[in-house]
């Protein structure tokens, strides 16, 4: 479909700093991205500019700079650090003799290469088709035109008609299909909250330690490891904690700043379970220098995916990195608002399990009953609730209860029983 240059084994970084551009880009940042897609670095190209060219994006004078780079360096693809317009790429691909890619393009490849569900290989292939569509003019500038002459006349339509219509039938049947998988979500999200179990997702920057923290919760042992975007695909596991039950917890795609709009959009299902989450452990790598930019990019993404009124406990993650740094639990108002663990060393995960009971446990009630034994019908349903921690006999038959159980089900208990059921309470333990 193009009529492009092949290659991307060894690349050129280019960085073009913008001293007025509000959201700068990150060089460091680029040169992960460029390692996780498993291309080596020969030379990285820095410049100052005031505004883009139309043509190069840079100055001619630094694209045949580049150009020569490619050259020495035997390189074979020119990474940019900045969206390009089919333009610039094609210009660009003209002088430097190579492929040109973009940092959209850059972090699509990336999710292409991580995909493993179908459901996720579906989604970047939307992805990267809406992305493409844009370019298609670039690999079809010689069939533009239909030409007369006998073996000459088409169709009725360009070659660049007929492949436009091709990408619109096939975004047309990815829609379908992930409409399809999306039903299946919202089944098994409808199924979960009529057995009002609460849902946790785990969200934040990109290798922030999500997959590290949900491997330390659940054992599920999902793929973690020290590269951008190491997980796409969403993964839900249970996870039962004392005085709360069970939960879901879902792990999720990092986010990065300036996230491509067509992966924002082509994962708006995955990302449903953040939206629909009653709690959010938001990862931050507060061993990296930019946390406070990246805790900015995640809350921008969140409002982006109407998730950002959904409840947050921060997660310090990596406080092995940092010299004197231990696991504790921060207060606001007497509730938990950041947890400071190292997910790698399972140090402090204890911590997030205390904290979500505080945040997610009902009020429990832990008392000492005094049941007489015509009540034995309420002795046996408080064992079938496993409320009762103890129990004793007096000298008058009368039984001593220990019980533990949330202030719901003892609400429920006096309506059922309908009887006032507080006076049976000889000891608060709480």
């Amino acid at each position: 479909m193009f009529d492009r240059y092949e290659g991307g084994d060894y690349a050129i970084l280019v960085h073009v700093d913008f001293p007025t551009e509000v959201n700068r880009e990150d060089l460091s940042e680029l040169k992960l991205l460029a390692n996780s897609s498993g291309v080596e670095t020969r030379g990285v190209i820095t410049t100052s500019r005031g505004s883009p060219t139309p043509k190069y994006f840079v100055g001619s004078g630094k694209a045949e700079e580049i150009a020569e780079q490619v050259k020495a360096l035997d390189a074979n693809i020119v990474i940019f650090n900045h969206a390009l317009s089919p333009t610039q790429e094609r210009n660009l691909e003209a002088i430097c003799k190579c492929r040109v890619l973009d940092r959209t393009g850059l972090i699509l490849d990336i999710f292409a290469q991580r995909a493993r569900t179908h459901e996720g290989k579906l989604q970047v292939e939307l992805a990267q088709l809406r992305h493409i569509s844009t370019r298609l003019v670039r690999g079809w500038t010689h069939l533009e035109r239909q030409k007369g002459g006998i073996g000459l006349r088409g169709p009725g339509e360009t070659q660049l008609e007929t492949d436009r219509r091709l990408i619109r039938g096939r975004i047309k049947n990815i829609l379908r299909r992930l409409e399809k998988v999306q039903k299946q979500r919202e089944q098994g999200r409808r199924a979960r909250q009529k057995a009002e179990i609460p849902t946790v997702s785990l969200v934040g920057y990109t290798n922030a330690g999500k997959s590290t923290l949900f491997n330390q919760l659940t054992e599920a042992g999902v793929y973690a490891a020290d590269q951008l975007f190491a997980t796409l695909d969403p993964t839900l596991r249970k996870l039962t904690i004392e005085d709360v039950g069970d939960l879901i917890l879902a792990d999720t795609v990092g986010f990065i700043r300036h996230l491509p709009h067509d992966l924002v959009a082509a994962f708006k299902a995955t990302l449903q379970e953040t939206q629909e989450a009653d709690l959010l452990l938001h990862v931050v790598d507060v061993a990296d220098d930019q946390q406070q930019s990246n805790i900015d990019q995640v809350t921008e993404v969140l409002e982006e995916i109407d998730a950002g009124d959904v409840p947050q406990l921060i997660i310090c993650n990596k406080i092995d990195q940092i010299d004197g740094a231990k696991p504790r639990i921060d207060y606001e108002d007497g509730k938990p608002v950041r947890v400071w663990v190292s997910a790698q060393e399972g140090i402090g995960v204890e911590l997030i399990l205390e904290a979500l009971t505080q945040l997610l446990g009902p009020q429990m009630m832990d008392a000492t009953l005094k049941i007489p034994p015509s009540m034995g019908k309420l002795r046996g349903t408080l064992y079938e609730l496993n409320s009762v921690t103890s129990e004793d006999v007096d000298e008058n038959g009368q039984l001593a209860l220990h019980v533990r159980l949330s202030s719901v089900d003892w609400q429920r208990l006096k309506k059922r029983f309908d009887s006032n059921l507080d006076e049976l309470i000889v000891q608060k333990n709480n």
